[in-house]
């Protein structure tokens, strides 16, 4: 997916993920995120779209006034299906402004900021979704292509350069010696190979055999790798070689469930 793409799924998800939560309770917890109730889920979604909105309209190379910057939600959850479209709509609005080489901060170290939050955002959404789901009882759907974008998204954020020296807690749980990981999708074409190595994970796009796999339906992959399904609870995944090295790798996945 090109940014453009990324960009349409971001408003295309925002209106499934408003129409979930418009008028309901903004008190109800969210299992999967435990520190969170569904009003600060919203005010996530919507709050995070309007700052990557600033950071890709203005061109900022620095984050902290976008950060500042931060837009809460409405308390009267009657409001929210209008707020969330109209976050979704300003990050759109934003990146129709600028060029995928435009100078954006980028935190991955990549230095590719608009197409990098571009994917971000669709990622954030996708996932967020889930979360929606879980607190109220419903269940959750996503087309495979768009769940093994998700996919590829929370593996490049993960594996980044950024995240590694910035998060020493899980740079240090993930360094190896060559330990992999083979994650592949049945549904739609995605396999990945993660490697943990010392100073890194390593990831590949390849079909090749790995210390463990897990494969099978993209929207299932997505929810257990991203800590929104325990493994056990996926009867779908096939998992093959060594589960207590996919254990450890979902229970340092820890990034967005707690904020």
């Amino acid at each position: 997916m090109d940014t453009s793409a990324y960009v349409k799924a971001v408003v295309e998800q925002t209106s499934t993920f408003a129409d979930g939560v418009h008028g309901r309770d903004a008190a109800a917890p969210v299992p999967t995120c435990p520190e969170w109730t569904l009003a600060d889920l919203v005010d996530h979604v919507g709050g995070t779209q309007r700052m990557v909105a600033m950071l890709v309209g203005e061109q900022m190379t620095e984050p902290s006034r976008a950060f500042a910057g931060h837009v809460p939600g409405p308390a009267d959850s009657g409001r929210w299906r209008a707020w969330l479209s109209d976050g979704a709509a300003q990050a759109s609005q934003a990146f129709a402004s600028v060029s995928d080489d435009a100078p954006v901060w980028d935190p991955s170290g990549g230095g590719a900021g608009v197409p990098f939050w571009s994917r971000r955002l669709f990622g954030e959404v996708c996932v967020h979704r889930a979360d929606a789901a879980a607190a109220l009882g419903m269940p959750y759907e996503l087309a495979p292509e768009l769940a093994v974008a998700a996919i590829e998204d929370w593996l490049e954020t993960l594996t980044s350069r950024g995240y590694w020296e910035n998060r020493h807690g899980f740079a240090d749980a993930m360094r190896g010696d060559g330990q992999s990981l083979h994650f592949h999708a049945t549904d739609a074409p995605g396999e990945w190979v993660a490697r943990r190595e010392p100073d890194m994970v390593a990831l590949e796009r390849a079909h090749t055999k790995a210390d463990v796999a897990v494969r099978g339906p993209a929207a299932e992959l997505l929810l257990v790798i991203s800590r929104r399904r325990p493994l056990d609870a996926a009867p779908t995944l096939e998992v093959l070689g060594d589960r207590a090295l996919l254990e450890h790798w979902i229970d340092h996945m820890d990034w967005v469930t707690n904020g």
